[in-house]
């Protein structure tokens, strides 16, 4: 597997500040976004890649491991100890597409979520107990009773409708359900599911959407409205985590007035859900005919 830089991916320089990578997310995530590029393979491989690069990048502890060890392609024998002392000597002289597969494996790449053993990484579950020191590999090959932590991304609209994935651990598929109106940073755990009998505890990272903004219960969503829509009152359609819905303007609306759709926004855990604010963003034609140029002149001469 070829080796991809995360910086590259988000267009960013590797000293980026936190805000400059969420920027170039948000900017890339709403050119790719599936919705936009319906049945377009390679954009949705993109906005993948995409939300890949800014899950690792934008956790400072994901950065730290990846700029120490994600450009070199190498890691020198004994650089790291985090799995129960064992080292990462086994790679030896392994070149840069080997330790990159382990360091997607570690957080997620190819598949939705990395895990490793609660307190660190545990290489025998990542690579199988082969490879990694003495027969059997780590320890042997013996296997304990632990608990296993990992992370499962999923979109803004998988976590508000709630959604069924499937994840791999210690070799062994598990399907699970992501329940509605789950939070970034929400906690699963799966009972038995880990290696020995342990439980599988899964932290949720919800991807942002370029077009939604959170807070709290309540979603904001920025609309473009012709302005003659706007002067005159008329219809205009408005993105919602369910699907668009019509949204009928006022007469004489000003671009930023916000309007509330209630009961739109993210759910809530009593029940029912928050609003949804529609902020009208007024619009222009990027060219304006003779006859539209006059019409202006006169609305002009007239507001004098």
């Amino acid at each position: 597997m070829a080796y991809k830089d995360y910086y590259d991916t988000l267009g960013v320089a590797r000293s980026a500040s936190e805000g400059d990578i969420k920027s170039a997310y948000r900017k890339l995530a709403k050119q790719y976004h599936p919705d936009k590029n319906a049945g377009d393979d390679k954009a949705a491989e993109r906005f993948k890649e995409i939300g890949e690069a800014y899950a690792v990048l934008s956790d400072a502890e994901k950065r730290k491991v990846y700029d120490t060890y994600g450009h070199s392609g190498q890691v020198p024998p004994g650089a790291y100890s985090g799995a129960g002392g064992a080292d990462f000597s086994g790679f030896g002289g392994a070149d840069g597409s080997q330790f990159s597969d382990f360091f997607q494996g570690l957080f997620g790449r190819g598949g939705r979520g990395g895990f490793g053993a609660q307190g660190g990484i545990n290489l025998e579950d990542l690579l199988g107990g082969a490879g990694m020191g003495g027969q059997g590999g780590i320890g042997g090959g013996r296997r304990f009773v632990q608990n296993v932590e990992g992370e499962l991304q999923v979109s803004l609209q998988e976590a508000y409708a709630g959604t069924d994935e499937t994840i791999n651990v210690d070799g062994k598929r598990i399907s699970l359900r992501v329940p509605a109106g789950t939070r970034d940073g929400g906690r699963l755990r799966l009972s038995g599911q880990g290696p020995g009998g342990g439980d599988v505890l899964l932290t949720v990272r919800v991807l942002e959407d370029a077009r939604f903004e959170l807070d709290g219960d309540d979603v904001s969503v920025t609309v473009d409205v012709p302005v003659h829509v706007a002067a005159l009152g008329g219809q205009a359609r408005v993105p919602t985590l369910k699907g668009d819905v019509t949204l009928s303007i006022p007469a004489g609306s000003s671009g930023g007035r916000q309007l509330r759709l209630k009961g739109q926004g993210w759910p809530k855990k009593g029940g029912g859900a928050g609003d949804l604010y529609a902020r009208l963003n007024l619009t222009l034609p990027v060219q304006l005919s003779e006859q539209e140029k006059a019409l202006y002149a006169q609305l002009a001469d007239l507001r004098k």
